[in-house]
């Protein structure tokens, strides 16, 4: 059975973490690339919100026993396949995860522009993730 209560806690996790994000994101982009605090925060800030995502998909396909993930997109794919969401949503998802795995493993190679530009475009997609899960749970 899904703990509700540990969506819940993460739900709220990434929330906070989206609204210091949404600080981030109104700043422009001189003033976000002009104090590396900036850049390190957000870049953390959202690997750590991806890793909840990730930890929320696991842990309802694992109490729902849907199956053994191989990888975390995996679990986002068995997700969409019992009606979470989109094939189109699945894809943000998974790119979201391919960012997180560049920020954990390929560092050196993500950069200001990059991350400025997610906050500006993509955070809205956190959001899409949070109203599958809630839809679907609570």
């Amino acid at each position: 059975m899904v703990n509700n209560e540990v969506l819940r806690q993460k739900i709220q996790f990434i929330e906070d973490n989206l609204s210091k994000l949404g600080y981030l994101k109104n700043l422009s982009y001189e003033e976000f690339a002009g104090d590396f605090r900036n850049f390190v925060t957000a870049k953390h800030l959202l690997q750590v919100s991806v890793e909840a995502m990730i930890d929320m998909a696991n842990h309802i396909v694992s109490r729902r026993r849907w199956g053994i993930p191989e990888k975390s997109a995996d679990s986002f794919r068995i997700l969409r396949e019992h009606g979470y969401f989109t094939k189109h949503e699945e894809d943000l998802f998974v790119t979201m995860i391919k960012f997180r795995n560049r920020v954990v493993h390929l560092y050196h190679k993500v950069n200001e522009e990059e991350v400025y530009r997610i906050l500006q475009e993509n955070l809205s997609d956190f959001k899409l993730f949070i109203k599958a899960v809630a839809k679907n749970n609570f």
